[in-house]
């Protein structure tokens, strides 16, 4: 298959152009939040290498959450007008997998973590799922002594208390959009696009406002 990727769910933005599982091309920006600007002209980049190379979309893979509210959106508003407009599926793939994926250790359990504001995050049971957790000791986490490696963008304000020599912060790891295909390939996709949504984890819930005249 060949696969276009989109990675929206924290500050770094990505997609990439993916075939037989492998990444072909990607375009990534790690600067911040300009992911409604950013992704457009990255899409429309990618879908012009394709044409050069002959090569044809068949799928749209989507990071699916959780992560930002907002970086969720646009990633998923993209990714269903690309699937309508050239008529392929789409297949949602789980956020925390792919950060796994871009960790590429072994021989360690992988505690990835999203950062989801003060001291808490999104990562893994020991089942795989997606949970919320406050991280106020590795207890929390994980139980055991086995070694853990933990990483990702809310993983660095968590090693005042991941302090037990098991506890290994594996830094600069975030979620890209290479690191899909092959994930993307081994799941379902998506038949009915009207009705997808992105997997929040938790409810959003907007801030009020402090600018002056709105309430």
């Amino acid at each position: 298959m060949t696969i276009l990727c989109i990675e929206t769910s924290t500050s770094v933005c990505s997609a990439a152009i993916c075939k037989d599982g492998k990444p072909v091309k990607q375009c990534i920006n790690r600067e911040g939040s300009n992911h409604a600007r950013l992704l457009p002209r990255y899409i429309e980049e990618l879908l012009s290498f394709a044409r050069e190379q002959h090569l044809s979309i068949d799928a749209v893979a989507l990071s699916e959450g959780p992560g930002s509210y907002t970086g969720l959106r646009i990633g998923t508003s993209t990714a269903k007008g690309l699937c309508y407009g050239l008529n392929i599926p789409l297949i949602p793939v789980p956020t925390l997998h792919i950060l796994c994926a871009a960790a590429q250790v072994s021989n360690t359990r992988l505690c990835p973590m999203i950062d989801a504001r003060r001291m808490e995050v999104y990562t893994t049971d020991e089942a795989g799922k997606a949970r919320a957790v406050v991280v106020e000791q590795a207890e929390n986490l994980y139980a055991g002594d086995e070694e853990i490696t933990y990483f990702g963008d809310g993983a660095e304000k968590c090693q005042s208390v991941l302090t037990a020599p098991n506890w290994h912060y594996l830094p600069n790891i975030v979620p890209e959009a290479q690191y899909m295909a092959e994930l993307a390939e081994a799941l379902p996709k998506v038949t009915d696009i009207a009705y997808y949504e992105p997997y929040y984890l938790k409810e959003f819930i907007a801030a009020q406002s402090h600018v002056k005249g709105l309430v």
